[in-house]
């Protein structure tokens, strides 16, 4: 799903909001995500998951086209954990 159908989907269902009502929702959720995440804070959506930030440390590694070494520095990545509900729903 995209967050253009995400957005349709919000308006089909939930007559409440109109399409720009519900994108600027949406907006605000995702932005307020990146923003704890960015600031090295940890999101938690109870039944959902958990968003965190996870420090990869520094490593060498090959270009595959030529073989040689290549050293890629350390470097923070998002990392979402899935709740134990959400992961109930998908096994069915």
């Amino acid at each position: 799903m995209t967050k253009s159908e995400l957005i349709e989907q919000l308006t089909d269902e939930h007559g409440i909001l109109n399409k720009k009502e519900a994108e600027i929702v949406i907006n605000l959720i995702f932005g307020g995500i990146s923003t704890a995440l960015s600031q090295g804070d940890r999101v938690e959506i109870r039944g959902f998951g958990s968003f965190s930030v996870r420090q990869r440390d520094a490593r060498e590694a090959r270009n595959p086209k030529s073989g040689e070494l290549v050293e890629i520095p350390s470097r923070k990545t998002p990392f979402f954990k899935t709740g134990k509900e959400l992961r109930e729903r998908v096994d069915g």
